[in-house]
């Protein structure tokens, strides 16, 4: 496309060459991308302009003051209000893809994983965006919701190669920040609203309000949602006008806990649902409707629920052993992660390794110290991702929550927290590793190193 073909609705140039495509991050700048440079969470895209000339790119669009570098910098007012408009121009084949968005608390990325997998079960070319990356791509994004332009970008993407229906994490940030504006987003499934991310929305109020505007979509034609929140309602009466679909665990005629997971009848049809926690039956079930609402038969979907797997670092048991790595990084995670173990292993003692993110969501903090004192036999807490934080600090704020008589360790390295764990272990007992379940890395306050609980544990395991 031309640069003033790009950009004919919003400003004129005198430049005139052709654009590969448009860019946020510099780091992903391809050969003939224009760079959008814009105000970002710690940085302003200005300060990144040489590495994405290094990168490829040709131009610049800017929302400052005129700058001087080696490519053409067009100055647009009001940069960032226009970027739906300029993902439009530059990927109009984007809207040719019906979107599957999944949003809540938890869940949405087994949930996301869940649908996918029944889609390319059932014969539908899909394509899958979120926390896990962006499936039948190259590009990975930092986010649950990759921006805008990536998005728009991936699905023009999957279109040219014949993928007509992705599945969409959708976050509270991704929907706040606009990085879904214009997409042909069909179906809204909602997992569940618990707290978190109140460092960003100040409030549960907020947060709620900002997840239920997914459902208030014009797109929107069809909502599947979880009865057994209990902001059901909430999300009930914003959806209204569109098709209503709900489910909840009474669906399941009957629930047998076992040690691999659960042996359930739904609909006169038994199978295993090879998964930890109920929970998952819930994840499990939100998958399940929103394939009768994309229009397939419950014979058909049913027969395949036992073939689904999890998603890397959820609920994930390494190998043969009583250890499992999971993403809970929430107080409701957190609580439902411990209980879904003693409810599927009753006569073990529950260990724990877990410590919370810094820079974010500081309030439930307390409560999962709390929460994991009053449910795990042993605690040990450990760095997650102390980011600009005093890892010290974080820990200590955790500890507001957890009683004086309860004995914790302390052991801010995790590699070395996790090993301790797992040669301590005794012969009745589980390990729970949370908070960062299919995370590599580790992020400091000036440094990022690779660490993946996955790894450290399998590695462990091998050599005892």
């Amino acid at each position: 496309m031309n640069i003033k073909q790009l950009l004919h609705n919003i400003t004129s140039t005198e430049f005139n060459f052709a654009v590969a495509g448009l860019c946020l991050n510099s780091q992903q700048v391809q050969e003939g991308d224009v760079f959008i440079a814009l105000q970002g969470r710690s940085t302003h895209g200005i300060q990144h302009i040489n590495q994405a000339i290094e990168n490829g790119c040709i131009a610049v669009l800017i929302d400052s003051k005129d700058i001087e570098c080696r490519v053409p910098a067009i100055r647009i007012d009001d940069l960032g209000l226009h970027l739906p408009v300029l993902a439009k121009q530059m990927y109009g084949e984007a809207l040719n893809v019906e979107i599957i968005g999944i949003t809540g608390t938890n869940g949405k990325t087994s949930v996301a994983c869940f649908i996918s997998q029944l889609l390319t079960l059932l014969g539908v070319k899909n394509g899958l965006i979120g926390t896990l990356g962006i499936g039948q791509s190259e590009q990975y994004s930092q986010h649950t919701t990759p921006d805008i332009l990536t998005l728009y970008r991936t699905l023009a993407g999957y279109f040219k190669n014949g993928i007509k229906t992705a599945v969409l994490e959708v976050s509270s940030h991704g929907i706040d920040q606009d990085r879904i504006a214009g997409l042909n987003l069909t179906h809204a499934v909602l997992t569940n609203l618990t707290q978190d991310h109140l460092d960003y929305h100040q409030n549960l109020s907020a947060y709620q309000s900002t997840k239920a505007r997914l459902f208030s979509l014009a797109s929107v034609t069809t909502t599947i949602l979880n009865r057994d929140d209990e902001h059901y309602v909430n999300f009930l009466e914003v959806a209204k006008g569109k098709k209503i679909i709900d489910f909840g665990l009474d669906d399941f005629d009957d629930i047998k806990p076992t040690e691999q997971g659960f042996l359930v009848t739904l609909q006169d049809y038994v199978f295993e649902a090879p998964f930890l926690g109920e929970y998952n039956l819930s994840n499990i079930l939100a998958a399940f409707n929103t394939l009768k609402a994309y229009g397939f038969d419950i014979e058909k979907i049913i027969p395949l629920l036992h073939k689904l797997t999890p998603p890397l670092g959820r609920m994930q048991k390494i190998d043969n052993h009583l250890v499992w790595i999971d993403y809970a990084h929430t107080p409701d995670a957190i609580e439902n992660t411990i209980t879904s173990l003693q409810k599927h292993y009753p006569n073990f003692k529950i260990r724990l390794v877990f410590g919370c993110g810094g820079n974010r969501d500081q309030d439930k903090r307390a409560k999962m110290g709390k929460i994991a004192s009053k449910l795990a036999d042993t605690l040990i807490l450990t760095n997650d991702n102390p980011r600009n934080e005093n890892p010290r600090a974080i820990i200590d704020d955790i500890l507001n929550g957890i009683d004086d008589s309860y004995e914790v360790d302390i052991t801010l390295d995790r590699q070395l927290a996790i090993e301790t764990a797992i040669t301590t272990l005794g012969e009745n007992e589980c390990l729970l590793i949370a908070g960062k379940g299919h995370e590599t890395t580790q992020q400091f306050k000036d440094n990022i190193v690779d660490l993946n609980d996955i790894q450290i544990a399998q590695n462990i395991l091998k050599s005892s």
